[in-house]
Parts: structure tokens; sequence; C-alpha cells
């Protein structure tokens, strides 16, 4: 059957289900379960506007507990059963298993990795390009610009990048990008000042843009639980150690003796090649951040960064002293959304290393274990992993959501 007729038969018969569904259950609650008539009709009215709602939301209901509700119960269900033993249950044994493998502790510390990076660096270059695109006139052309990447799927924008990181060998010309620029630096001033003082200028402000986020935070509201003194002391000891990783970054940069001239394969370094990844999604991501947080900006009010200007404050100040505090929450939402992507990333690693070479992350070890090594018991667990990382943001964000609501 041609795919075209196959996707326009499904529509209409999804969508004219759908219809016939309402139509017939509705009609079914009015006139045979609670008719309206009799002298039992006000009870029968009422008893039927109580059901109607549920009537209506159980399509939703159901597709959730056949597609969500029962994966998540069948996938723990997996994780205590071992498929080498029939599907006999064997309790904690596969995560007992997934937690002595060296490659799972390599995912974990990589996913840690891209949740500092990512959801920082999207958010960051987000809220720097809406802000300065509002002080352009072409602003609504380079916002146009920056959020294509939001159109091309994760694999389509590894495609891409894979060739901005392809490697020749020496001697050939370098058809990607990225080598091509690092071909021309032989040590002099321009290596100094792209390959030593660059990196070291990123370091330095992604120190200083964390601190200035774990201050406001701890500074935001009067605190009188208990357990929030110690969630914002969690905060700023991470903050700390953040930073002194910064900076001892610093130091390990200012000593690296690179390899000028020699083309790299990028993608086979070490520790590196995970930053390497973190570009394609920060590529991605910061169009959203950007789109979010333009809106929160225009939202402030003009008053408040007026009185600020007559009172003598800068740009800068006006820009990290009134304005971020007034879209802090929503820079959070963002934080936050992006670190649920970045938990779920899949397709990057796949795509573009695999998991070779130190890249391997959850998602794609999680794929490994259930189709390359049909291993169901350790791949489940690696699931419920995943979901119990994910589940306290989506909780946060649900909580956040309904008390700004009310």
């Amino acid at each position: 059957m041609d795919a075209a007729f196959l996707g326009l038969a499904t529509v209409v018969i999804g969508v004219g289900g759908c219809l016939g569904y309402f139509y017939f259950s509705n009609l079914f609650l009015d006139k045979v379960l609670y008719p309206a008539s009799g002298p039992n009709a006000g009870h029968n009215i009422n008893r039927a506007n109580q059901i109607r709602p549920w009537l209506f939301l159980f399509p939703a209901v159901f597709a959730l507990a056949v597609y969500l509700g029962y994966p998540v119960f069948e996938t723990l269900r997996l994780s205590l059963t071992d498929r080498d033993q029939g599907g006999a249950f064997v309790g904690l044994a596969n995560y007992n298993q997934m937690l002595s493998e060296p490659k799972f502790w390599e995912a974990m510390r990589n996913n840690m990795l891209w949740l500092i990076v990512v959801p920082a660096c999207s958010t960051g270059f987000g809220l720097l390009v809406a802000q300065l695109t509002d002080r352009i006139a072409w602003g609504s052309i380079a916002k146009s610009i920056i959020f294509m990447p939001m159109a091309i799927s994760f694999v389509g924008a590894s495609v891409i990048f894979k060739l901005i990181y392809d490697t020749r060998p020496a001697g050939q010309d370098q058809i990607g990008v990225l080598n091509a620029v690092w071909m021309g630096f032989e040590g002099g001033f321009g290596s100094v000042l792209f390959l030593k003082a660059f990196p070291i200028l990123i370091l330095l402000s992604f120190a200083a843009v964390v601190a200035y986020v774990a201050w406001l935070i701890w500074r935001s509201g009067r605190t009188t639980s208990p357990l929030m003194w110690i969630v914002k002391a969690a905060i700023v000891i991470f903050v700390a150690w953040l930073v002194i990783l910064s900076l001892g970054s610093i130091l390990g940069v200012t000593r690296a003796d690179l390899p000028y001239g020699e083309p790299q394969t990028w993608l086979t370094l070490p520790f590196y090649n995970n930053f390497f990844l973190m570009v394609v999604l920060i590529w991605i991501q910061t169009g959203f951040a950007m789109v979010i947080l333009s809106a929160a900006l225009r939202g402030i009010p003009e008053e408040t960064v007026e009185a600020a200007i007559v009172d003598g404050a800068n740009p800068l100040q006006v820009f990290f002293k009134i304005k971020v505090p007034q879209i802090l929450p929503t820079i959070v939402v963002v934080w936050t959304t992006i670190t649920l992507v970045v938990l779920k990333v899949f397709d990057i690693v796949f795509a573009m290393t695999n998991g070779q070479w130190q890249t391997q992350v959850l998602a794609n070890y999680m794929f490994d274990k259930l189709f390359r090594a049909n291993d169901w018991g350790v791949g489940s667990a690696s699931a419920i992993v995943i979901m119990l990382l994910v589940s306290p943001i989506l909780v946060w964000n649900v909580w956040n959501a309904r008390k700004e609501m009310k």
C-alpha cells in the first residue's frame, strides 16, 4: 500500500474514531445511562455532568497507561529477571552487575559532565543572545538564524558536526573545518591567543557565572525550612567544587603541550571529545533558551529599568542586578528543561562515537545492553536509573508550575 495513502487513512480513521467516540459516548451517557427525563431527571443530569469529564479524559488516560504506565512497570519487572534463566526472578542481581561494570560508571560520569556544561552554556548563550538581539534593528533575523538548528534532528546535527570534526592524514587537504583551522596554528601568537588565552577566559567566565547563579539562589527569598537550608548549602558546596575544577582546568591548559600543525582525530581524544559532542546539543538548545528568555526579558516592567538608569546604574548593573533577578524563575525552568534533554541524550553519542573513546552515556549504555548484548535485565536496570534521575526534575517542574499558577 502506498505510504501517503496509508498515512492519510490513519489520520482519517484516527480523527474519525475520536469524534465518533466523543459523540456516541456522550449520547449513551445522556440517553441511556442517565437520561434527562422522568422523576430522577435532576439527579441524572448531575451524575452525567460528574462522569462526563472522566468519559472525555478516558482516551488520554488509557493511552498514557498503555504507552507510559505499562512500560514502566514492565521495565521494572524485567530489571529483576534474567533472560538466560528463562525470565527467572533474580532480585537485584542485575543492578549489582550494572554497578560493577566500569562502562556504567563511565556513562554516569559523562552524564554528570553533560549536566554541568550543556544546561549552563545553552542557558547562558541563550540569555546573552536574547539580551543583545533585542537591542539591534535586525534582531528578529538574528533570532531566526539562531533558532534554526531547533528544526534539525539530533542525528542530522551530528552528521554536520562529524564533517566539521573530520580528519584526513597529514599532507592531505583537510575537509574538516576544525582541522583546517587547527593546521594554521604553529605555536605563535595566534596559537597562544586562541588555544591558551581563549580557553582560560571561557573557564573563568564559567566559574564566575555558576558562582553568581549560586549567590542569587542563596539570597533569594527568606528561608525558614531546615530542608531548604540544606539544599542551599548543597548548591554552594557543588558550586565551590565546580569553581575549583575550573581553576584546576585553567592550570592544565597553561601547562598543556599541544601538537601544533598536526591533524587531530578530535572524537578520539578522551575527555575532550565529550566537549566536542556537547557542542552539538548546545548549538541546538541555545535557540530554545533564547526564545523563552527573550519573552521573559520583554515582560520585565520598564519602570524598574528606567528607575535603575535614573539612579545611575550602568548597562551591566541593569542587566545583572535588575533584569536577571526578575527572570530567575524562567532561567531555572529553561535550565531544568534542558537538563531533562541532557539526561536522555542518545542520538548524538550514538551517531558520532557510539560510546567509544570514553564517551559512553546512560541512554547509549542502555541501548547497548538491550539490543547488542541482548541483556534485558541490565538494560532495564539502566533504564530505571535514567527514570530515577529524571523523575525529581519532572516533579519539581510540576510543583513549581502549580505554585506559580496559585
